[in-house]
Protein backbone atom coordinates (compact mmCIF):
# COMPACT_ATOMS: atom_id res chain seq x y z
CA UNK A 1 0.00 0.00 0.00
CA UNK A 2 1.22 3.48 -0.90
CA UNK A 3 0.21 6.50 1.16
CA UNK A 4 0.20 10.01 -0.26
CA UNK A 5 0.33 12.90 2.19
CA UNK A 6 -0.94 16.09 0.56
CA UNK A 7 -0.33 19.43 2.30
CA UNK A 8 -2.28 22.38 0.92
CA UNK A 9 -1.29 25.96 1.58
CA UNK A 10 -4.79 27.41 1.44
CA UNK A 11 -5.40 30.96 0.25
CA UNK A 12 -6.11 33.06 3.37
CA UNK A 13 -9.83 33.28 3.98
CA UNK A 14 -10.65 30.29 1.73
CA UNK A 15 -10.29 27.40 4.22
CA UNK A 16 -14.03 26.85 4.65
CA UNK A 17 -14.54 26.86 0.87
CA UNK A 18 -11.92 24.17 0.30
CA UNK A 19 -13.21 22.08 3.21
CA UNK A 20 -16.74 22.33 1.80
CA UNK A 21 -15.53 21.29 -1.64
CA UNK A 22 -13.80 18.20 -0.25
CA UNK A 23 -16.72 17.29 2.03
CA UNK A 24 -19.49 17.83 -0.50
CA UNK A 25 -17.89 16.56 -3.70
CA UNK A 26 -14.19 15.82 -4.01
CA UNK A 27 -14.06 12.79 -1.68
CA UNK A 28 -16.88 11.17 -3.66
CA UNK A 29 -15.09 11.89 -6.97
CA UNK A 30 -11.86 10.44 -5.53
CA UNK A 31 -13.75 7.25 -4.60
CA UNK A 32 -15.07 6.98 -8.15
CA UNK A 33 -11.41 6.69 -9.22
CA UNK A 34 -10.38 4.18 -6.52
CA UNK A 35 -8.67 6.74 -4.31
CA UNK A 36 -9.44 6.41 -0.61
CA UNK A 37 -8.94 9.30 1.82
CA UNK A 38 -7.80 8.00 5.21
CA UNK A 39 -8.25 11.29 7.09
CA UNK A 40 -8.12 15.09 6.95
CA UNK A 41 -6.44 17.51 9.33
CA UNK A 42 -6.24 21.28 9.65
CA UNK A 43 -3.34 23.03 11.32
CA UNK A 44 -3.87 23.79 15.01
CA UNK A 45 -2.46 27.26 14.28
CA UNK A 46 -5.26 28.60 12.08
CA UNK A 47 -3.06 31.45 10.84
CA UNK A 48 -0.99 28.93 8.86
CA UNK A 49 -3.94 28.11 6.54
CA UNK A 50 -2.79 24.51 6.00
CA UNK A 51 -4.90 21.48 5.18
CA UNK A 52 -3.49 17.95 5.32
CA UNK A 53 -4.90 14.67 4.08
CA UNK A 54 -3.71 11.19 3.18
CA UNK A 55 -4.76 9.17 0.14
CA UNK A 56 -4.34 5.40 -0.06
CA UNK A 57 -3.21 3.74 -3.30
CA UNK A 58 -2.38 0.15 -4.25
CA UNK A 59 0.97 1.26 -5.69
CA UNK A 60 2.53 4.13 -7.65
CA UNK A 61 1.24 2.89 -11.01
CA UNK A 62 -2.36 2.81 -9.80
CA UNK A 63 -1.83 6.20 -8.13
CA UNK A 64 -0.73 7.73 -11.43
CA UNK A 65 -3.52 6.09 -13.43
CA UNK A 66 -6.29 6.92 -10.93
CA UNK A 67 -5.14 10.48 -10.28
CA UNK A 68 -4.93 11.19 -14.01
CA UNK A 69 -8.47 9.88 -14.46
CA UNK A 70 -9.59 12.13 -11.59
CA UNK A 71 -7.92 15.21 -13.13
CA UNK A 72 -9.71 14.50 -16.44
CA UNK A 73 -13.09 13.76 -14.84
CA UNK A 74 -15.70 16.17 -16.22
CA UNK A 75 -17.47 16.41 -12.86
CA UNK A 76 -14.18 17.46 -11.20
CA UNK A 77 -13.38 19.98 -13.93
CA UNK A 78 -16.81 21.60 -13.58
CA UNK A 79 -16.59 21.59 -9.77
CA UNK A 80 -13.14 23.18 -9.83
CA UNK A 81 -14.27 25.87 -12.25
CA UNK A 82 -17.40 26.61 -10.21
CA UNK A 83 -15.61 26.74 -6.83
CA UNK A 84 -12.71 28.84 -8.10
CA UNK A 85 -14.69 31.60 -9.83
CA UNK A 86 -13.25 34.06 -7.31
CA UNK A 87 -9.74 32.66 -7.60
CA UNK A 88 -7.91 29.51 -6.53
CA UNK A 89 -8.53 27.93 -3.13
CA UNK A 90 -4.90 26.97 -2.54
CA UNK A 91 -1.51 28.48 -3.32
CA UNK A 92 0.47 25.25 -3.57
CA UNK A 93 0.45 21.56 -2.66
CA UNK A 94 3.34 19.61 -1.15
CA UNK A 95 3.20 15.86 -1.69
CA UNK A 96 5.00 13.15 0.29
CA UNK A 97 4.78 9.45 -0.66
CA UNK A 98 5.05 7.02 2.25
CA UNK A 99 5.03 3.32 3.06
CA UNK A 100 4.16 1.94 6.47
CA UNK A 101 7.12 1.14 8.66
CA UNK A 102 7.67 -2.65 8.74
CA UNK A 103 7.07 -2.90 12.50
CA UNK A 104 3.68 -1.16 12.52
Amino acid sequence: MLYELRIYQVVPGRMQAILDRFRDNTIRIFAKHDMKVTNFWVDVDETKDRLYYVLEHQDMDSRERNFQAFLEDQEWLELKERTEQNGPLHENIDIVYMNKAPFF
